[in-house]
This record gives C-alpha cells, sequence and structure tokens, in this order.
C-alpha cells in the first residue's frame, strides 16, 4: 500500500476539509428537474437483457464526503421541496421508452431524510408502481426503519445499492467513507432479513494501492460481496475529476487502474458464479493507453 501524501489527514472530520478545499463549483440545478435520465438494456441473472430507466434525482448533497465522490457536482444545498422527487421521476420517465426495471439514483443516499423526503415515499412509490424491481442507492449506516417503510409502498421488489468500495480496511478509511467492512455485513445481513436485493459498487484500484494491490483487492471485494448475499456487484475503475484526487494524482498516491484489470476483476467476479458481475464503462475513455483500448472496451 502506497502511504498517503504527507497533507492528507487522518481524522474524518479533517478530512473532509481537506476534501472541500480543493473542489471546484457545483452545476447550476434546480428542484423541478431531475439532472440526467437514460435507457438502457441490463444483462439479468439468465443473461436476458431486462429494459431499464434510470432516472438521476436532484437533490441535496450527501451529508458523507468521500474521497472519490464527484457526485456532489450534481446536487442543491438544500432540501427539495414536497413532491419535487416524484414530480422528477415523471418528467424523466415521459422522455424514455418502456422498461421493465427503474433505477432511482441520487448521489447520496435515498433514505437520507435531508435527500428524499419521508413524507413523499407514498408518491414515490406510486409513480414506480408499474416497474417489477425498484433499485435505489444508500450508505450502510442509513439504511433502518425508512427503507421498510419504502419497502411497503411498492408493488415491485426493492433493491439497495451499496458503495462497499474496497474491504481493505486502511483504505476503506482513507476513502473517508466512515465505515467499516463489518458495517457494510450488518446492512447486508438487515437487507437479506428482510427481503431486499443487494447491489454492490466496488472500486478497481482506489488511492493508495498499487495496480497489483488494486486487482488482489477488487477480488476480495467481490468476495466479501456475494458472502454478504448480493446478487448484483459493479467494478468500478478509480477515476479523478473532483479535485481531491488530482492532487493525489500529482503525488503519486493515486494513479488509475488499467483496462487489463478491469477486464481480470469483472471476470474472477463472473467466474464466481455467484451472482452478476459488471464491469463499470462510465467515462472509460480517461482509461485509454494505448490502440488496443478501444477493442478491449
Amino acid at each position: 500500500m502506497t502511504p498517503p501524501v504527507e497533507p492528507y489527514p487522518s481524522t474524518p472530520r479533517a478530512r473532509r476539509r481537506w476534501i472541500e478545499a480543493r473542489r471546484g463549483p457545483k452545476n447550476v440545478l434546480g428542484p423541478a428537474q431531475p439532472y440526467a435520465a437514460l435507457w438502457e438494456e441490463e444483462a439479468g441473472p439468465g443473461g436476458e437483457q431486462i429494459s431499464t430507466a434510470t432516472v438521476f434525482l436532484t437533490n441535496r448533497e450527501c451529508p458523507y464526503r468521500c474521497l472519490m465522490c464527484d457526485l456532489w457536482q450534481n446536487t442543491l444545498d438544500s432540501r427539495v421541496p414536497p413532491g419535487a422527487i416524484a414530480a422528477q421521476i415523471r418528467e424523466a420517465l415521459a422522455s424514455l421508452p418502456p422498461a421493465r426495471r427503474i433505477k432511482l439514483y441520487n448521489a447520496g443516499s435515498f433514505f437520507d431524510p435531508q435527500a428524499i423526503p419521508p413524507e413523499d415515499y407514498a408518491e414515490i412509490a406510486e409513480v414506480v408502481q408499474s416497474f417489477e424491481r425498484v433499485v435505489v442507492e444508500c450508505h450502510p449506516k442509513l439504511l433502518g426503519p425508512r427503507c421498510l417503510e419504502f419497502q411497503a409502498l411498492l408493488t415491485g421488489r426493492l433493491e439497495v445499492a451499496v458503495g462497499l468500495e474496497t474491504v481493505h480496511p486502511e483504505t476503506l478509511a482513507l476513502l473517508n467513507k466512515q465505515f467499516t467492512a463489518a458495517d457494510f455485513q450488518r446492512a447486508a445481513a438487515f437487507l437479506t432479513d428482510h427481503n431486499i436485493s443487494l447491489r454492490v459498487f466496488l472500486l478497481l484500484r482506489p488511492p493508495f494501492q498499487t495496480e497489483a494491490e488494486g486487482l488482489e483487492w477488487a477480488k476480495r471485494s467481490l468476495d466479501t460481496a456475494f458472502e454478504s448475499g448480493a446478487e448484483t456487484c459493479c467494478v468500478i475503475p478509480t477515476r479523478g475529476g473532483n479535485g481531491a484526487m488530482e492532487t493525489l494524482a500529482a503525488s503519486g498516491s493515486f494513479v488509475p487502474p488499467t483496462l487489463q484489470s478491469l477486464e481480470a476483476a469483472t471476470e474472477y467476479g463472473l467466474r464466481l458464479g455467484r451472482g452478476r458481475v459488471f464491469g463499470d464503462l462510465w467515462d472509460i475513455e480517461k482509461f485509454f493507453t494505448c490502440c488496443c483500448s478501444v477493442a478491449r472496451v
């Protein structure tokens, strides 16, 4: 493991200030519209293609300040008014083809009451009642009664996506996620106990890891995710773009992973045969290094 760059703080509160100090401006958004929406086909458990609508909701910024996060760029500084989230979903769906499943991603935690008002759960559930599965994202420490309240309102199955990132204990702490692998496992058990599906996001070569360590710990993290009941894992090559990561890159504490490692991690997960594994291709062009990169993707 590469030691953190000298100015990088050792406590969550100090890391928060360090991360925020390196930010640029947010994008100018309002609470009336989602900041993006897309339609895609996602491989199902048997390999079939499942039509999926993804709505990127505009809402208040996540209270956590994760080192690698750039999602804050499309968030607000205040809580959205009542009814805004349901209206955003309606607007997004009106622009997309029909789909069987829907992802409601809000650049934070769906069950953070300052992001998605709990008093709007019923209206949101009504808007998505035609979908066989509803996927939301949430920090492990924010899973609890509000999750069960929303689940009870749905006609389809609820799936929660959790950003575990890595089970390397030191790296996970340095990412400022403010939870441990044990916290994740407790959250996963909570979801399993209440018949809620689990999707896990994992980082390939986060800061402070070498290429070999990045691949090895991605494999170990896949093991932990599936052992904890995950149905789906998404391996995400760690990228820059938020200011903090550029500072770490300049000091040598962060180097993006290679496409070869993304292939190897994804193949390892698939060979486990325990669930779906996706290699994330968002902004994949940032990882192109040679003439074979396009063919690899």
